[in-house]
């Protein structure tokens, strides 16, 4: 396992798998019960991984009691990832969602509880509820950072505009920086592409992606009619309901056959590489509900795709950049002078 700083902006020591704890527990009818996943967390933390993610409302709160217990006798060694806004029980009330200070102060302290430490490494917004303000938002974790209880914050599933003001906001203000966004990408989901991950880029921003796997479609299984999250949870995946999506899943299974590798571990070579032609950390959230699918995901460490490979699966799964991407791409040359040989400067200050 390699390790790598969390974005440009943080010092922070990740591993480059984050272990997903959304299915330590069994609370939502589907997951691993507490002993496989003990030993999913085993297996990872050999193999050299010390990232974790979770959320209060996984498995309402069994994933966050059960990373607790896991990680008690050496806490410190681990970069512990939480998040808060849509609450942790079954059924929650108006004041315990959301992203409002209230709720955020609230939620925080029910996580540490339920994990048994004084701190979290990264403590995300797990979702915008389209009525918080930015500033209460920022200046809410500003204060948690303050007080030690936090160290780290980021915005997950956020739109880019959102971020990319959010950022500018805390810096101006002196408020604790946005460290990272955490957001869904595989290959048969690259929207990102057009305006998150650039920005992350930019910005110097750590990138957490979830779902690798496209909710297990990029392994083949479903045509196999095998079980897994489309007939358990039935909610965050994908179907072949696309030409372009069958294209894919016909790709990752020709290159598999052609390497020896399994289609997850060929969908998630090609992420780690995507994540090594970026200036900033992009760390896959890796999901698994049991020791073998997790083993699947560590065999990945050791495929390494060929550039025609890496460049086919690349070109199948390519999304519509939009506008203005493309309007402006054909004129880029003509802006900067055709065919002249201009040299990029940095700019003179006008007095």
């Amino acid at each position: 396992m390699r390790y790598t700083t969390f974005g440009r902006r943080t010092g922070l020591r990740v591993s480059e798998y984050a272990l997903g704890a959304g299915n330590f527990g069994t609370g939502w009818g589907a997951g691993a019960d507490p002993d496989e996943s003990r030993r999913m967390f085993d297996r990872f933390a050999e193999a050299g991984g010390n990232f974790l993610d979770t959320a209060d409302g996984y498995q309402f709160g069994e994933s966050e009691e059960l990373v607790g217990k896991f990680v008690a006798a050496d806490r410190d060694h681990f970069v512990l990832a939480t998040k808060f806004t849509n609450g942790a029980g079954p059924q929650p009330g108006i004041s315990s969602t959301g992203n409002s200070r209230k709720n955020m102060v609230a939620s925080l302290e029910a996580s540490l509880k339920r994990l048994g430490t004084n701190y979290v490494d990264l403590y995300w917004v797990h979702f915008p509820d389209d009525l918080t303000p930015m500033e209460e938002i920022l200046r809410g974790l500003d204060d948690l950072v303050r007080s030690g209880k936090v160290l780290h914050v980021g915005l997950s599933n956020f739109p880019a505009w959102r971020v990319s003001r959010a950022a500018t906001l805390a810096d101006l203000k002196n408020w604790a920086p946005v460290a990272g966004i955490q957001i869904e990408y595989s290959l048969v989901e690259r929207t990102g592409d057009r305006e998150l991950l650039p920005m992350a880029e930019s910005l110097g921003l750590g990138a957490t992606l979830w779902s690798p796997l496209g909710g297990g479609l990029l392994t083949g299984k479903y045509r196999r009619g095998t079980d897994g999250r489309l007939s358990d949870l039935k909610t965050l995946v994908h179907t072949e309901s696309t030409d372009q999506k069958t294209t894919v899943v016909d790709a990752v299974l020709a290159i598999a056959e052609e390497t020896g590798a399994t289609p997850a571990q060929v969908s998630v070579a090609w992420l780690r590489e995507r994540g090594a032609q970026t200036s900033t950390s992009v760390t896959p959230i890796i999901g698994p509900r049991s020791l073998t699918q997790l083993d699947d995901y560590l065999g990945a460490l050791d495929v390494r795709l060929t550039p025609a490979q890496f460049a086919r699966l690349s070109e199948v799964s390519a999304v519509s950049l939009g506008v203005p991407h493309e309007a402006t791409a054909g004129v880029r040359d003509t802006v900067r002078g055709g065919d002249a040989d201009l040299v990029l400067a940095p700019a003179v200050p006008v007095a």
